[in-house]
């Protein structure tokens, strides 16, 4: 039987995905799979990306992205911030995450 960390690396390896649509295909809070992909990541960068990792896995980062003003620097991209430091718009979209 998979972790839980395991399912969402193997999600992670089939196409991009935001932390919404994991939560949602694994029945989990979207915070919940915040946190888990901080340890998905680590592990990758490590080079034990889970029972089909590779050592030339990468996690990578779509980062989110003011959809009012563009602005896409956020300090911590694998987070969900709830507004933007530049327009304080409220109309984040989420980043998507990768391996690859």
């Amino acid at each position: 039987m998979e972790t839980t960390r395991q399912r969402i690396a193997d999600a992670l390896r089939e196409e991009p995905r935001t932390a919404s649509d994991l939560a949602e295909t694994l029945s989990l809070p979207t915070p919940t799979v915040y946190e888990h992909l901080e340890h998905v990541s680590r592990s990758v960068r490590e080079g034990n990306g889970g029972s089909e990792g590779d050592a030339d896995d990468e996690f990578l980062v779509a980062p989110p992205t003011c959809r009012e003003c563009g602005f896409d620097g956020f300090d911590d991209p694998v987070n969900e911030p709830s507004r933007c430091p530049e327009c304080k718009g409220e109309r984040i979209e989420e980043p998507a995450f990768v391996i690859r």
